[in-house]
């Protein structure tokens, strides 16, 4: 186990045949021997981003049903469905799917994500680009996958939970990830002998399940803040029996990430995971770190997370075998200068806003950073803060709430609004 010190444009989504074949790229980042050169490449922002439809079907599931319970943020939700209800014999459809590609025509070895449970239904739930990690992987020359399983966001079928049971809910998700891996490793961009696999919350719960499959290629497996939690019943105790379930299964060497004030996984419970993981005969190495800012439990989101998660990952990498150099560059957006409308935190200042959008403003003014505000002359208001783009998140939401379009008011320490179109 490892300590660490305490640290206080998008492709407009739409419908691709599975034959999708990427438009040949500037073969910047050339093969040689399997290894890709050195060069000076720059990527775009959007890191050659293509969403595309996987093709899934029904698999056998042996666990029994039960009362679905309870909903919430990496929680089995009431949205859910048993097992034999979701996906009946001869049930086929589609994953929503995320690729990032490095310049050049591969193969590049390659990495899948596996998304946590938001608030809320799992159908509304928006499409993962863990743009933080994404980044750091591509301009080192993987290829990354992040499909969305089935019953979340566009993808087909039910989101399936067997309420208490985390072996069961872990290995049902990680059933849509074969259709995934399926599918990667028959695309000529990918190298189907170097495969990592990982997730944040039940997404590394999912990526550890999957370890247990014996997928051929898998070398690693990335666990951030992995696990699921549920109400009414001992959840805790069913995750440490789950995790020794899986290390019992797995000989796929994995590397876990637990800081100090998750909200949802404390040190303690991920202690008693990686203990039963490590008995069962499971290989893992377990980093526990800080405090990371509000909650831990977003790190892997964050930009500001790379400094805790990439240095241990760096060495695991280096260990089984997997590129670790950087290789391309990514162009970061252009920055929106200071404005001098007004100071930051006069709240008084913002136009359009009533009352409760001026609350929310000095709300907004609270939050860490990275962070926007974006606003619109109907009175429509949105903040985010931290995870993937902040700024495109806050005029997207805004947006929603508005016919007329929103700006960016404030990002970061500074006013960017004008009074210009």
């Amino acid at each position: 186990m490892l300590r660490l010190p305490k640290v206080s444009r998008l492709f407009t989504p739409r419908r691709l045949a599975v034959t999708l074949a990427f438009a040949a790229l500037p073969a910047i980042g050339l093969i040689a021997n399997g290894c890709i050169a050195q060069s000076a490449a720059t990527l775009d922002q959007d890191l050659n981003e293509k969403i595309v439809m996987i093709p899934a079907q029904s698999r056998s599931m042996p666990w029994s049903s039960k009362q679905v319970k309870s909903s919430g943020g990496d929680v089995a939700g009431s949205g859910g469905k048993v097992a034999e209800a979701a996906r009946p014999r001869g049930w086929n459809g589609e994953l929503e799917t995320t690729i990032f590609m490095p310049p050049g025509e591969g193969p590049f070895p390659l990495l899948v994500l596996n998304h946590g449970k938001a608030l809320g239904d799992p159908r509304a739930q928006e499409r993962a680009r863990f743009l933080a990690i994404s980044r750091e992987f591509v301009k080192r020359g993987y290829v990354v996958v992040i499909p969305m399983r089935s019953g979340f966001s566009k993808s087909s079928g039910d989101y399936v939970e067997q309420h208490c049971d985390m072996t069961a809910n872990g290995q049902i998700q990680a059933n849509d990830l074969h259709d995934v891996l399926a599918y990667a490793v028959r695309q000529p961009w990918v190298d189907p002998d170097r495969i990592l696999v990982g997730g944040q919350s039940y997404g590394g719960l999912t990526a550890m399940a999957f370890a247990t499959h014996g997928f051929p290629g898998v070398k690693g497996v990335l666990n951030f803040a992995g696990g699921l939690r549920t109400q009414g019943c001992p959840w805790q105790a069913s995750l440490v029996r789950a995790f020794g379930s899986f290390g019992s299964q797995s000989r796929v060497p994995s590397l876990w990430f637990y800081g100090e004030n998750d909200s949802y996984f404390n040190h303690e419970l991920a202690d008693r995971m990686h203990q039963a993981y490590t008995d069962a005969g499971g290989k893992a190495t377990l980093v526990k770190f800080g405090a990371f800012k509000h909650d831990a439990h977003g790190m892997s989101g964050s930009r500001d997370g790379v400094r805790i998660w990439w240095p241990e990952t760096e060495k695991f990498l280096r260990r089984i075998g997997m590129p670790t150099e950087e290789i391309f560059k990514i162009a970061e957006p252009a920055a929106l200068p200071h404005s001098g409308f007004a100071a930051l935190d006069d709240a008084g200042a913002v136009p359009y806003l009533r009352e409760q959008g001026r609350e929310q403003y000095r709300t907004f003014l609270s939050k860490s950073q990275p962070r926007a505000f974006a606003l619109s002359p109907s009175g429509a208001w949105s903040w985010v803060e931290d995870g993937d783009d902040p700024a495109a998140r806050a005029l997207s939401n805004c947006q929603k709430n508005s016919a007329q379009p929103c700006k960016l008011y404030a990002i970061d320490d500074k006013v960017v609004w004008t009074d210009k179109t």
